[in-house]
């Protein structure tokens, strides 16, 4: 057996301790697919952090913690006997297989667009197996907002219903803003938020058709932020300045001196 082998038996092992009725451990005995799940997602972020963050020995922990996530849930379906964790390996080990055919079935070079098109169309054709209900039955929820609405709309336009081009959604932008400013102007809060939502939900796909990750976007702008508003602490500090007390004119000159220096690097 190989030492990946070894480990994976290890690991599995030691689920089946912690889950064991009468010597487990409670906390790990009194947990549920549905409790699970929030780790779940919050440990497949910290492994993408970690690779924001260019960091090896984190992202090796973080895999690992991932890895638990996926070991737990499958220790949790066999106790109900409904699969086990070489069920799972097996499933997307044949399922990449049926996805690669180019690979597998007849080798041959293909363009990442060609790559793109076999590999939905072979994802459609599963869905259909299984019975899917539409389109966008299986987009799943739990998706971060703007990446499934990016999803959602890459569905919609698979069978034709989509903007003809960037331009189409810019314009659909500048419907949405005027919207939400009728809203805001009858003082209908409620109907803002909804707009609200459709001017997110149009950004998203308007970055679909230029190509770009809304949700990726997003990180970096947020990431900017952040390092501009550090460098703001920063330089509050130095001159013994108390944010709190800073007037609007102040955070405009420190704002400006965060972005300048960036400029600098």
């Amino acid at each position: 057996m190989s030492g990946a082998g070894e480990a994976l038996d290890a690991l599995l092992a030691l689920m089946r301790a912690l889950r064991d009725p009468h010597s487990g451990c409670p906390w790990d005995r009194s947990q549920s697919f549905k409790t699970i799940a929030p780790y779940t997602i919050e440990e497949a972020y910290e492994v993408a952090d970690a690779i924001e963050r260019d960091d090896p020995e984190r992202l090796r922990d973080e895999l690992g913690d991932l890895l638990f996530q996926v070991v737990f849930h499958t220790r949790l379906a066999e106790e109900l006997g409904r699969f086990d964790f070489a069920a799972v390996a097996r499933g997307i080990h044949d399922k990449l297989v049926r996805r690669h055919p180019h690979v597998f079935a007849a080798p041959e070079a293909l363009e990442l667009t060609q790559l793109h098109s076999s590999w939905e169309s072979q994802k459609a054709q599963e869905r259909a197996a299984r019975g899917a209900g539409g389109v966008l039955a299986d987009v799943p929820r739990a998706l971060p907002a703007l990446t499934r609405a990016a999803k959602l709309g890459r569905r919609a336009r698979r069978v034709g219903f989509d903007w003809e081009g960037a331009a189409g959604v810019r314009a659909k932008i500048d419907e949405e803003l005027r919207e939400i400013d009728a809203a805001l102007a009858a003082g209908r809060r409620e109907q803002v938020g909804e707009e609200l939502g459709d001017l997110l939900f149009t950004l998203a796909n308007w970055a679909r058709h230029l190509e770009l990750d809304a949700e990726q976007a997003l990180r970096a702008a947020a990431l900017k932020f952040e390092r501009r508003f550090e460098s703001m602490e920063q330089a509050a500090r130095a001159r013994g300045m108390a944010l709190e007390a800073l007037s609007s004119a102040q955070w405009d000159e420190l704002w400006r001196h965060a972005k300048s220096l960036e400029r600098e690097d």
